[in-house]
């Protein structure tokens, strides 16, 4: 059957009352930062990338976390910035339609982009901060990564003097039992759910769609390529997500 257009889908979200929006990697690929399983993407590319996301590496082996601490270094030589997919749904909620954004990203473009970081469930963490396993410590970034410039391997933490890594959430470690019920809260009030850029098979989020269509709610499934969801969703767009969802903005506002 074929999907409803994008006039149909902003009819949807004009008229619904609430909004939730999930976002996945395929949302920030249009600003330089890889995706993890596609056919370019980071771990695909490079397994051991793959490893030093693993907490049991990261929390027995040195040599992983000065590796990986030398790679988030390196990672602030390049500045990646919001892209058209991002500012579309920063103007989506603007607009008054979306009253909550779940995202799988750790790289805050979404609140560069101007959404509301009280809206936001950053459900995986964020690179923008670091964190103490031992002492719960949590903190800017910035201040570390220049301890690791001026020559500390694997700093430890100022408070305790514990094992310091960036404030996401790696294979192994449980999500933020709040975080995750804020995000299934506001699933299940959605009245559309807008499922962006995700394979959607990283559990226990993979289930937020299921949710929402259990709850009632008209699923809309925007990717770069077909997933489980997409035979159950009211609506698929597949393409290139800082393409269509700015397309999708467009309607919506052709609707006020």
């Amino acid at each position: 059957m074929e999907s409803p257009s994008l006039e149909v889908i902003a009819d949807w979200i004009a008229a619904s009352r609430q909004v939730v929006a999930l976002t996945g990697a395929g949302v920030s690929t249009a600003s330089g930062i890889p995706d993890f399983r596609g056919p370019q993407g980071l771990w695909t590319r490079d397994p051991q990338a793959e490893r030093l996301a693993n907490i049991d590496v990261y929390v027995s082996d040195p040599q992983a976390r000065r590796t990986a601490w030398q790679r988030r270094l390196e990672a602030t030589e390049r500045t990646p910035a919001p892209n058209p997919a991002h500012e579309a749904i920063a103007e989506l909620e603007h607009l008054g339609h979306l009253q909550r954004l779940v995202t799988q990203n750790v790289d805050g473009l979404h609140q560069e982009a101007g959404n509301d970081p009280g809206r936001i469930v950053e459900i995986h963490g964020t690179v923008r901060e670091a964190t103490c396993l031992d002492c719960a410590w949590r903190g800017p970034m910035q201040p570390v990564l220049e301890r690791v410039r001026a020559g500390e391997a694997d700093p430890d933490c100022d408070e305790c003097g514990g094992m310091l890594k960036s404030a996401t959430i790696s294979f192994g470690q449980a999500l933020d039992p709040a975080e995750l019920q804020r995000a299934h809260d506001a699933t299940i009030e959605a009245e559309l759910f807008l499922a962006v850029g995700s394979s959607l098979v990283v559990h226990p989020i993979a289930m937020l769609p299921q949710v929402a269509l259990d709850a009632g709610a008209r699923l809309v499934v925007c990717n770069g390529e077909p997933t489980g969801y997409d035979e159950r969703a009211h609506a698929v767009l597949h393409g290139d997500v800082s393409e269509l969802l700015p397309e999708l903005l467009a309607h919506v506002r052709s609707r006020r």
